[in-house]
């Protein structure tokens, strides 16, 4: 069973974070408007065996797009597990490459590489493997909405509707190529802000007119928050709002979602903990201590930088969730490669994770 509960005391807590003196929390709120911030805040508790969720929010609202850039690739790795355990020939650990392509992998490794080091390749290929259409329609059917993909991330054929077939390893010596598959074209986004800025480059050239966001993937607070209650607390759930994923899937996921770079494989000098967690750790390059684990997935491209995360303490007893979006592009101009995020963004996050994590550690249970 699922709880949530609206907030009866005088002051939403989101408020006290963000009323903060930390220079690293002001100098965003003193700048709110140009940095389009949206947070989502649950706390979490237990009632005769149920979770209870009590959701804040501040300045939520769907129909205010921000580019959801890399978070994107929770929902196809979700959607991919969903696929396999409906296929009874393949698994996580079947191997795999598109055609064209000279890069084998696995699904497993695929989803381990987009939660680790948030690998674009990777998530295309999952792409190629589950086509638009049903990736969106696996989403939305568990009311994780509203949700589009649209386009692949930062390649060449990104906004393909026709899928490139896999060459899929059946066993050692067998192969079958999978079918491409045609998927509908994305319809124009019409929300707010869908237009951003006052300039891009395209080609090179500058051109002087707000960049356009309408065909772009489409994410909200909302449905990234709503996906990961799911996957963290299926039982809070009823069966139709569930992702048809086995018990060893779901371990595998969560395993996923909570590693960091080291733990599968990739060098620790370039790749530390917080790499691709921002929350609490984002703007440090010191080890994550043992006892804190952050089940996350985040995003950055175009100025935006968002992160959907269950953060739990094991030492502390404590375990909340945040999902937060903010946009530093102090020049206006997107495709130049010139944002806030190590200087604004980052430190935001950072500072926002240890401020609700600060006061959950003081919250009356």
């Amino acid at each position: 069973m699922i709880a949530s509960c609206a907030e009866s005391n005088p002051r939403n807590p989101l408020e006290i974070v963000l009323d903060s003196k930390s220079p690293l929390i002001k100098r965003v709120m003193d700048n709110l408007d140009k940095h389009e911030v949206q947070i989502r805040y649950t706390q979490i508790d237990r009632s005769k065996g149920e979770v209870v969720f009590t959701d804040f929010d501040f300045q939520v609202d769907h129909e205010n797009y921000f580019y959801p850039a890399s978070t994107v690739k929770f929902p196809a790795a979700v959607a991919t597990l969903e696929k396999l355990n409906e296929l009874d020939t393949l698994s996580v650990d079947t191997r795999f490459y598109i055609e064209g392509d000279s890069v084998e992998t696995t699904f497993g490794k695929a989803i381990s590489e987009i939660f680790a080091v948030s690998d674009n390749a990777a998530n295309n290929r999952l792409i190629e493997f589950l086509g638009q259409d049903n990736l969106n329609s696996r989403i939305q059917k568990r009311g994780v909405e509203p949700f589009r993909v649209a386009h692949r991330l930062s390649t060449i054929d990104a906004d393909d509707v026709t899928t490139k077939p896999l060459v899929i390893y059946l066993n050692d010596s067998t192969t079958a190529i999978s079918k491409s598959i045609i998927n509908s074209p994305p319809k124009s986004l019409d929300i707010n802000k869908i237009k951003k800025g006052h300039g891009f480059y395209s080609d090179g050239s500058l051109v002087d007119e707000p960049f356009d966001f309408s065909l772009k993937n489409y994410f909200p607070i909302r449905a990234q928050h709503e996906l990961l209650k799911r996957i963290v607390f299926p039982a809070a759930f009823s069966l139709e709002e569930r992702f048809n994923i086995s018990e060893s899937q779901h371990k595998f996921l969560l395993e996923a979602m909570g590693s960091i770079p080291r733990e599968v494989g990739y060098d620790s000098e370039t790749y530390y903990d917080s790499y691709v967690k921002f929350f609490m750790f984002g703007d440090t390059q010191e080890p994550i201590p043992d006892h804190i684990k952050i089940y996350n997935k985040v995003g950055y491209a175009y100025g935006t930088l968002t992160d959907c995360a269950y953060i739990k303490d094991s030492k502390n007893n404590i375990d909340f969730m945040i999902t937060a979006t903010v946009l530093v592009n102090s020049n206006g101009i997107f495709n130049d490669d010139t944002y806030d995020y190590d200087e604004v963004g980052v430190p935001f996050l950072a500072q926002l994770g240890r401020e609700l994590y600060e006061y959950e550690l003081n919250r009356k249970r």
